[in-house]
C-alpha cells in the first residue's frame, strides 16, 4: 500500500447542476467521459447477456427434455463465480482495471461465439453448453470487481450515490429488455440469432471500453496472492458498518428469495399465466426506484438506508405469502424489487465512499459473493421448505425470517446504523473516500 497522502477529492458539482428533484441525477453522466462510455457499454452488454440468459437454458430444454438439466446450469456458475470472483478482486488491485475490463469483456465475445457455432452444428452438443456457461460465469467473477472498484477512480465523492442510482437503471433497462426481445428473437428466427446479437454487443462494447483512461494499479500494489486476499478479508472483518452490509444482504436473499418456486406458487393461485409478470415484477420495481432516485443523492445515513430497505424487502416478501390474490401478489413483488434497488444503492455508495483505492478490487471481490451466494442458497432454502411445508408458507415465513435477521444483525453491528457520510465537524478537511461514523 502507498504511504502517501490520498488525492485531494475532486470540486463538488455546482449546486444547479445536482440532482435534487424525484428524477435520477445525471450529473456523474455530464461531468464524467469515462462514467458515459462505461454507462453505455454496460447497457448495450447487460441487453445482449441476457439474451443468451434465455437462450441458454431453451436451448437445453430443447436438447434434453430434462428440467434436472437445465437447472444444473445454475450448479456449475456458483463454484466458479465464487473463486474467480476473490481472485478478480485481487487482480483488480494488481493490474490495470480498464484492462481487466476490456480482456474479460472480449472473452465473455468469443465464449457467445463458441454457442452460435455449437448452435450451428447439424447436431449440437449438451457439454459444450455446460462449459460455456462455466467460463462465462468464471468472467463474470474476474470482471465484476474491476467494474465496480474503477467507479470511485472517475466520480467524484459526493457523485457516488447518484453513479449507483444510475447504474443500478442501466442493470433494470438491459433485465427488462434483454428476456422480452430475447423471447421473441428466439420465437421467431431461432436460437442462432440469440447468439450472434450478443456477440455483437460484447464487439461493440469492447470498442467503447477501449476508449477509456488507463486506470493503473499502484506502484506497490500487491501481486493477486492468497495473503493479498486474506488482507482484503482482514479489512473488511474490521470495519463492522461493511461487514454489516454483506451480511445483511447475505440474510435477506438466503430468507426471502423464493424465485426458485414461482411456478408452484403461480400455480396455487390458479394463474399459471403469471409465471412471467411474478419474474418481471421485482425488476419493474427496481426501474421505478431508478428512474426516481434523485433523493439518493441527499441521503447520508446510508446504513440505515440498507437496514430498513432490507427489512421492507423481508415485510414486502411475506405480504406476496399471505396475498390470496394474483395482483397483490405482483404488486407485492415489484415492491420488493424496489426495496432491494434501494439497498443495493445504500450498499454500492457506502462501498465507494470509504473503501481505500488500494483495496478497492478485493473488497468489490467479496462484494460479489455477498450478492450471488445469497440467492443460490435462498432459491434451496425455499424449494426446501415448500416440500416440507407448502408453497405459501416458504414465501410468508422466509420473509418474517429476514425482517428478524436484519433487526438482529443492525443490533449486532450498531456501526452500520451510525454510519453517516458526511464528514465529522470536528475535520472539516476530509478526504476522498473518507467518512464519519455518528457516536
Amino acid at each position: 500500500m502507498t504511504d502517501a497522502p490520498p488525492d485531494p477529492p475532486p470540486p463538488a458539482a455546482p449546486p444547479s447542476s445536482r440532482g435534487h428533484a424525484l428524477l435520477p441525477d445525471l450529473t456523474p453522466w455530464r461531468t464524467s467521459r469515462d462514467f458515459r462510455l462505461m454507462w453505455l457499454a454496460g447497457v448495450i452488454t447487460t441487453f445482449g447477456s441476457f439474451l443468451t440468459v434465455v437462450a441458454l437454458p431453451v436451448q437445453l430444454k430443447d436438447l434434453t427434455g430434462s428440467a434436472a438439466a437445465v437447472g444444473a446450469i445454475g450448479a456449475v456458475q456458483l463454484v466458479p463465480l465464487i473463486v474467480f470472483g476473490l481472485y478478480g478482486g485481487a487482480l483488480a488491485d494488481a493490474m490495470d482495471r480498464k484492462l481487466l475490463i476490456n480482456a474479460t469483456e472480449a472473452a465473455q465475445g468469443l465464449i457467445a461465439v463458441a454457442l452460435l457455432v455449437n448452435t450451428l452444428l447439424p447436431h449440437p452438443m449438451v457439454w459444450p453448453l455446460y462449459v460455456m456457461a462455466a467460463l462465462s460465469s468464471a468472467l463474470v467473477g474476474l470482471q465484476r470487481p474491476a467494474l465496480d472498484a474503477i467507479v470511485q477512480r472517475i466520480v467524484p465523492r459526493d457523485q457516488l450515490a447518484a453513479a449507483a442510482s444510475l447504474n443500478a437503471l442501466r442493470w433494470q433497462v438491459g433485465a427488462i429488455a434483454g428476456p422480452s426481445v430475447a423471447g421473441l428473437v428466439i420465437a421467431w428466427a431461432g436460437l442462432s440469432w440469440a447468439y450472434a446479437a450478443d456477440t455483437v454487443t460484447f464487439a461493440i462494447s469492447v470498442c467503447l471500453g477501449l476508449g477509456l483512461r488507463r486506470s493503473p494499479a499502484a506502484h506497490d500494489a500487491q501481486p493477486p496472492s492468497l495473503s493479498a486476499i486474506a488482507e482484503g478479508a482482514r479489512y473488511a472483518w474490521g470495519r463492522k458498518e461493511l461487514l454489516g452490509t454483506y451480511a445483511i444482504d447475505l440474510a435477506a436473499m438466503f430468507f426471502a428469495y423464493p424465485v426458485a418456486i414461482f411456478p408452484f406458487l403461480a400455480d396455487d393461485l390458479h394463474a399459471p399465466w403469471s409465471l412471467g409478470l411474478m419474474y418481471a415484477a421485482g425488476s419493474v420495481g427496481s426501474l421505478l426506484v431508478s428512474l426516481t432516485s434523485g433523493w439518493s443523492s441527499r441521503v447520508h445515513r446510508h446504513g440505515r438506508m440498507v437496514v430498513l430497505a432490507a427489512a421492507g424487502w423481508g415485510a414486502a416478501m411475506a405480504c406476496a405469502g399471505w396475498a390470496g390474490k394474483i395482483w397483490l401478489v405482483l404488486l407485492c413483488l415489484a415492491v420488493a424489487g424496489g426495496l432491494d434497488m434501494i439497498s443495493g444503492i445504500g450498499r454500492s455508495t457506502m462501498w465507494n465512499q470509504t473503501i481505500p483505492d488500494e483495496l478497492r478490487g478485493r473488497l468489490a471481490g467479496i462484494e460479489v459473493l455477498s450478492y450471488s451466494v445469497g440467492p443460490q442458497l435462498g432459491q434451496v432454502r425455499s424449494g426446501g421448505v415448500a416440500a416440507i411445508s407448502s408453497t405459501r408458507v416458504s414465501v410468508w415465513s422466509g420473509g418474517l425470517a429476514c425482517v428478524a435477521a436484519v433487526g438482529m444483525l443492525a443490533a449486532a453491528l450498531p456501526a452500520l446504523m451510525r454510519y453517516d457520510a458526511r464528514p465529522a465537524p470536528s475535520d472539516p478537511a476530509v478526504g476522498a473516500g473518507e467518512r464519519r461514523v455518528a457516536l
